[in-house]
């Protein structure tokens, strides 16, 4: 949703690298620059003004001219900025110190409230409560029978007294399921009110009319973050009518300029708690203003996608994976296959990647990652015996046949499965046995041998010949070349040693045989 804002933002701070000192023509240029940016990202007038003001103050001032690196520190205020824009601190939700916590969901018809209430319902499980879902909007036709669907898949019961489809009375269902949460024992109430496709008096009441019944402990509004700068009035609006305590972003995956969220903080002034970048239920987490800050400017996302790796990987199993690779065990198919099912729990390969630090510049090679060449080893895998799993050397002709036949694919990709994950597994047993020494056998890293491009201990590229010299270029100014290097090499080897050498002195300090 931010590609287009990262991208411009990239391309500022990209004119101030190299600069020793900025002047004030560089920081107005880096000011107008920004603004523009904002302004194509949907932004809100009000905001962009405050923002670039506030830029432009902190980087005329001491913090900028002292600094050792005057462009990283601005990317710094621009940061620290983002951070303020998108709320500051990540807010929580208020449990209430008496059971069941109410929360009312509240926002236009599409928003995705209805969906949103399972996310937030299975979010909840999984911090140990036991939520319950409340069919509070009945008007929209079946808006009860989807909730109770959402609620199914998510494994969170429904109170559905009424079947909708403008029959009942949404202020009682909701005054009621207080009472069945707490014989039930359930202590999370999360109710799901009816929307509308634009701002109504008959709305606004009825959600008010919830609000004084249940008195809930958060509202929270339902923002669609692909409306864009209307998103900021229907917020107002909301805010006069039911007044909410949260914002929750839905459809952050998708194409839009994204300036509803960091508009609808700064006007309202009610905090975002939560964000929602896909269609699954497992596609919601807490929001967190400091994390969407770095990956609007590129930092990426490590700190979540370490949370999302614990809460997918198995801890035991992981254990025992590096205690297998440690023991130089050996790394099987079987093993590939848990670990490539591992990471795909934790969602597509293109947002896994997109958390990682400066991908930015490869997103479009990120965005062309075929997901389902990952579907397709898997299914080459599973067709396999076990006894061909744990020893691929065994595949011979007809058994790749047979597996091909079986995934569906072409003998080729069986063929090229089964190189390349030999590759993998001598590395595996190399670092197994040897640390960082059995980076050695790496294949294809230039300088630590074992491969193309290397000419370490055990490699398979060019062998010195018996006077120690590598074989020579035909081209006479590259062989000239090679003949120099060598002598340059040769001069110094007893001080300095080559990029991938120890020098002579350290060598014998090491023990023998190192």
């Amino acid at each position: 949703m931010f590609e287009t804002l990262s991208d411009r933002l990239a391309a500022t701070f990209k004119g101030l690298r190299g600069k020793g000192r900025l002047s004030e023509e560089d920081v107005e240029a880096t000011c107008r620059d920004i603004r523009i940016a904002l302004l194509e990202a949907d932004v809100a007038l009000p905001v962009v003004r405050e923002f670039v003001a506030a830029v432009r103050q902190r980087a005329l001032g001491a913090e900028v001219s002292a600094a050792l690196n005057p462009a990283q520190q601005v990317i710094k205020i621009v940061n620290e900025e983002l951070v303020g824009v998108l709320g500051g601190q990540t807010r929580r939700v208020r449990l209430a110190k008496t059971a069941p916590t109410v929360i009312m969901l509240v926002g236009l018809q599409g928003s995705g409230k209805t969906t949103l209430a399972g996310k937030l319902a299975r979010w909840f499980s999984a911090q140990g409560h036991q939520p319950l879902l409340v069919a509070a909007d009945l008007q929209r036709p079946n808006a009860v029978t989807q909730l109770q669907v959402v609620g199914e898949r998510a494994g969170v019961p429904v109170f559905a007294p009424q079947p909708g489809n403008g029959v009942g009375d949404p202020v009682q269902v909701a005054r009621a399921s207080i009472e069945h949460a707490r014989t039930k024992m359930r202590d999370v109430v999360l109710i799901d009110t009816a929307g509308r496709l634009g701002i109504d008096s008959q709305m606004m009441a009825q959600a008010a009319d919830i609000r004084a019944a249940v008195e809930p402990d958060e509202v929270l509004f339902v923002l669609d973050a692909m409306v864009g700068q209307d998103a900021v009035n229907t917020a107002q609006a909301f805010l006069d009518g039911v007044d909410f305590s949260g914002v929750v972003l839905t459809k952050l995956d998708g194409d839009a300029r994204g300036g509803a969220a960091l508009s609808v903080r700064e006007i309202t002034g009610r905090p975002i708690m939560f964000a929602s970048n896909g269609e699954k239920l497992e596609d919601f987490d807490v929001f967190h203003p400091d994390r969407m800050a770095s990956r609007i400017l590129g930092m990426g996302d490590v700190l979540s996608l370490i949370e999302t790796a614990e809460r997918t990987f198995d801890i035991e199993q992981a254990a025992k994976m590096a205690a297998k690779l440690q023991r130089g065990d050996g790394f099987s198919l079987e093993d590939f296959l848990h670990q490539m099912e591992q990471v795909r729990k934790m969602g597509s390969l293109s947002k896994i990647l997109g958390m990682l630090p400066g991908m930015g510049a490869m997103r479009e090679q990120i965005e062309s990652i075929d997901e389902r060449e990952v579907d397709r080893v898997a299914a080459i895998i599973k067709s396999m015996t076990p006894a061909e799993r744990s020893d691929p050397r065994i595949l011979n002709g007809s058994r790749r046949a047979r597996i091909a036949r079986g995934a569906g694919v072409a003998v080729s990709d069986v063929n090229g499965l089964v190189d390349r994950f030999g590759q993998a597994q001598k590395m595996m047993r190399q670092l197994g046995k040897g640390g960082l020494s059995g980076l050695g056998a790496l294949p294809g890293m230039p300088g630590l041998g074992g491969g193309p491009g290397g000419r370490g201990r055990g490699g398979k590229g060019k062998s010195p010949d018996k006077k120690g010299k590598a074989g020579r270029s035909g081209n006479p100014a590259k062989r000239a070349m090679q003949e120099q290097a060598r002598a340059g090499t040769a001069g110094t080897a007893g001080t300095a040693g080559t990029a991938f050498e120890l020098p002579a002195e350290l060598k014998d300090l090491l023990p023998p045989g190192s």
